[in-house]
């Protein structure tokens, strides 16, 4: 797998992403010469075609990846993956139309642009079943044994099971699900994955490895060239998530990462506070026509006030516009909200899709309670027990919350005690692995999740 912006990708998805720029250029290359024949190399070179190719290349690349064309395990099937190729290649036939009315000179000419339409909507889908049929042979996938039992190892085998652009197939498992293992079975597997090739790397999968882990065994599988991987690490890279079952201070101790640096926490406090006054100021003709809006749908503030637990457990007051009843707890007293819940109004509902009940937290930011990208902020009435029913719960508050996260654009909505289990992983993901460009990566994510209207 490859590391970028500090999250890991499968080299196969970078591999998709380069074979379909250039899939994207050369269809529009090809178009412009056909068009423009003799005339080509003096549209391209001064009349500056190639920046004009290279730009709706990259306007095709940001389209398929907002419609997920890059995160093949979000799609159902491959069929999907056709009728989404159809959906950008539709919108980029918008776009292109629309520009060609407005700013005709943007354009290397409707004629070139519609030959290089015709021309992608043929080779991209042969170039995506080609590609799935490549990496489908067994020269580019990799064979996995799992050495362990338990529900480590099991987590581990679903994962990868259920990862197919991975390009990773377990074949064997020491113990299976539930079966008890001794450390000469484990051994005993170990050598036979070593002496007979079985597989090109060893996921070791052992909640206890006290008396258990056979070092010998292990280091010669090592010595032989085969990669030898604790699960914690291979799950933290393909779920971009720190499980906390079976988490221990040492791994966080001797990991890298989880350093809280000076220099990043005070750059990443100026781009909070530049990006939080742009959108602020950006927004601003927007917020009279929502407050409007919700004093005419829904007795009630407009704001909606509420004590959450902010960086060293400091409580600050947190604004959003109101989005649900005036007596939304009367008789339940503090409550999570459900995705559909009741007490939400119908104006309230279009504002939390849209996040535009977000635009007052950009003040929070501004104070100092808020980063722009962080874990959400809680409630106290919920910290308490979340504290002492979620190990590890209280490093949420080591940085300062957000509007945005790692959690809020990875996972769905928490609810339930298990949910904000799993959100944490996320957090803690965050918080290990901490920098600019994972800010720039989350407020892409953030952007294309309100587009797409996903969430709440």
């Amino acid at each position: 797998m490859i590391r970028l912006f500090n999250v890991y990708y499968p080299v196969r998805t970078l591999f998709l992403l380069v074979g379909e720029a250039t899939i994207v250029y050369l269809s529009f290359l090809l178009a412009t010469v056909i068009r423009f024949g003799p005339d080509a190399y003096l549209e391209l070179n001064y009349q500056h075609g190639l920046t004009k190719i290279l730009a709706v290349t990259l306007g095709v690349l940001f389209c398929a990846y907002a419609f997920d064309l890059y995160a093949p395990q979000q799609l159902n099937s491959k069929a999907e993956i056709y009728v989404r190729i159809m959906f950008v290649l539709g919108l980029l036939s918008l776009v292109l139309s629309c520009l060609g009315y407005l700013l005709p000179q943007l354009l290397l000419g409707k004629s070139a642009y519609a030959l290089g339409l015709v021309i992608l909507t043929l080779s991209l889908p042969v170039w995506r079943t080609a590609y799935q049929w490549l990496l489908a042979q067994p020269l580019f996938r990799q064979r996995v044994y799992v050495l362990g039992s338990g529900d480590r190892a099991r987590r581990v085998v679903e994962a990868l099971r259920t990862r197919a652009d991975l390009g990773m197939d377990v074949v064997g498992w020491t113990g299976g699900e539930d079966g008890s293992t001794t450390r000469e079975q484990l051994a005993s597997a170990a050598k036979k994955v070593r002496q007979h090739r079985l597989a090109d790397q060893v996921i070791v999968a052992m909640s206890d490895r006290r008396g258990l882990l056979p070092v010998r065994e292990l280091l010669d599988v090592r010595l032989s060239g085969i990669v030898v991987q604790d699960a914690n690490v291979l799950l933290e890279k393909i779920g971009g998530k720190i499980e906390i079952d079976g988490l221990t201070p040492s791994v966080m101790i001797f990991a890298d990462g989880f350093r809280q640096d000076a220099r990043l926490l005070f750059v990443r406090r100026i781009v909070s506070t530049l990006l939080s006054l742009t959108i602020l100021l950006c927004c601003l003709p927007l917020i009279p026509i929502i407050a409007l809006a919700i004093k005419l749908t829904s007795p009630g503030p407009v704001l909606f006030r509420q004590e959450r637990v902010g960086r060293n457990g400091v409580f600050f007051t947190l604004y959003k516009f109101r989005t649900m009843r005036q007596d939304a707890e009367a008789g339940t007293g503090p409550t999570w909200a459900a995705s559909d819940d009741p007490r939400i109004t119908t104006l309230g509902k279009f504002l939390r899709i849209s996040r535009l009940d977000e635009i007052p937290q950009l003040w929070n930011v501004l104070k100092g309670d808020m980063g722009f990208v962080g874990p959400r902020p809680e409630r106290p009435e919920f910290v308490q027990w979340l504290n002492e029913a979620i190990p590890y719960y209280q490093l949420r508050h080591i940085i300062r919350p957000g509007i945005t996260g790692w959690a809020q654009v990875r996972y769905q909505y928490g609810a339930t005690l298990e949910e904000t289990k799993r959100k944490l992983e996320y957090d803690l993901y965050y918080i290990k692995h901490m920098s600019l460009a994972l800010d720039m990566l989350i407020a892409i994510e953030t952007v294309k999740t309100v587009l797409r209207a996903r969430g709440r």
